[in-house]
């Protein structure tokens, strides 16, 4: 039997009848997709891959410790270009993709709020702090095979959403406006503290807007290692959270009759997609649109319910983020655009046609 709030609704996503079985085909064909951009994100570049070769390497190298050989695959150095160059690129643009999409579907749950998005709470601007510091004060700086830059972005990530919800609890609870006004206060302090280091510092301009448009050209295999730890435990989070944000979509005093305490499930929330968004800026820089625009393709093939969208979201927004790495590589080859460059030219036309969708509604 399912529950149902006193209004005689039920939660989005109770039943999963015909949404549920699409929900499933869709996160199907998300696998798919990501499978096909990650293949293509190793195959395509300055140096053609045998598609073949690529497979045969792969498997090669996944069931080598079994003791099983596959032959037909790649040379010395297509070998190293594709497990050095090309494939943590492709994992990381996969994990950042997938963690900045399903933490702006999230952050889109908890505020009710389509236009909200993963830097709404100071996640951007303390990145960027962190990063600029770094980058004027301490250039070249690393610890073991760990730059600086990526570290400092992630601390400031942290601290500026963990400003925004002291002053937001401060000032009035954990209610939605009062969390958004505090990150709008936040992230404008951090980007005029940032504006003023820049100003200060104006030969490391240049490197500075470099990582704020994004960056996944000298994505390492330690950069994936460096993510992992925060981002795989976070979207997991998110991802349990799903039939909660659902039931709290019908108002807190209904939610908590079915027993979901609103407070603590939005801070709950709030953390882990702010723990996602700080690990994924902190190997990237500044990758735009991608919470914004990933949640809003996934609720028109799957529905509100965040059951469903969360999933589909995670994956959707990794193989979303791969293909526009791809094009950032190869539109201008051997040049390459930021990849924030090209999430930009794909979400504002996208956003644009969502006003015009309902100026034609209206």
């Amino acid at each position: 039997m399912t529950a149902t709030t006193r209004s005689g609704r039920a939660p989005a996503g109770a039943a999963p009848g015909r949404a549920g079985r699409r929900g499933v085909l869709v996160l199907g064909g998300a696998v798919l997709a990501l499978t096909l951009a990650a293949l293509a994100g190793v195959w395509v570049g300055a140096l053609p891959l045998p598609p073949g070769a690529v497979v045969a390497t792969l498997l090669d190298r996944a069931l080598g410790p079994l003791g099983v050989e596959v032959d037909g695959g790649l040379d010395a150095t297509g070998a190293a270009v594709l497990l050095q160059l090309r494939l943590p690129r492709v994992v990381l643009a996969a994990l950042v993709g997938a963690g900045l999409a399903v933490a702006g579907a999230a952050y889109q749950g908890v505020f009710r709020n389509p236009l909200a998005d993963p830097y709404l709470l100071g996640a951007a601007a303390g990145a960027g702090l962190g990063a600029t510091l770094v980058i004027a004060y301490a250039p070249g700086a690393s610890l073991g095979p760990v730059g600086v830059v990526p570290l400092a972005a992630f601390v400031g990530a942290l601290v500026g959403v963990g400003a925004a919800l002291a002053l937001g609890t401060a000032a009035g609870g954990s209610h939605s406006a009062t969390l958004l006004l505090a990150g709008v206060a936040v992230a404008s302090f951090l980007a005029a503290a940032q504006t003023l280091v820049q100003q200060q510092n104006t030969d490391d301009l240049r490197e500075v807007y470099g990582w704020l448009l994004g960056q996944l050209g000298r994505a390492q295999w330690s950069d994936v290692v460096l993510v992992l730890p925060y981002l795989g435990p976070a979207c997991l989070v998110l991802l349990v959270c799903g039939r909660a944000l659902d039931v709290l979509a019908v108002g807190d005093d209904e939610a908590g009759s079915l027993g979901v305490l609103p407070g603590r499930l939005r801070l709950l929330v709030l953390l882990a997609a702010s723990l996602a968004t700080a690990s994924a800026v902190a190997v990237s820089g500044l990758i735009g649109f991608v919470g914004l625009v990933v949640p809003h393709i996934v609720r028109r093939l799957v529905g509100g319910s965040y059951a469903r969208v969360l999933p589909v979201a995670l994956v959707t927004g990794g193989a979303f983020l791969v293909l526009a790495d791809l094009v950032a590589r190869v539109v201008l080859a051997p040049a390459e655009l930021p990849i924030g460059v090209v999430t930009a030219f794909i979400g504002a036309p996208f956003f644009a046609g969502l006003l015009w969708l309902g100026a034609r509604r209206r």
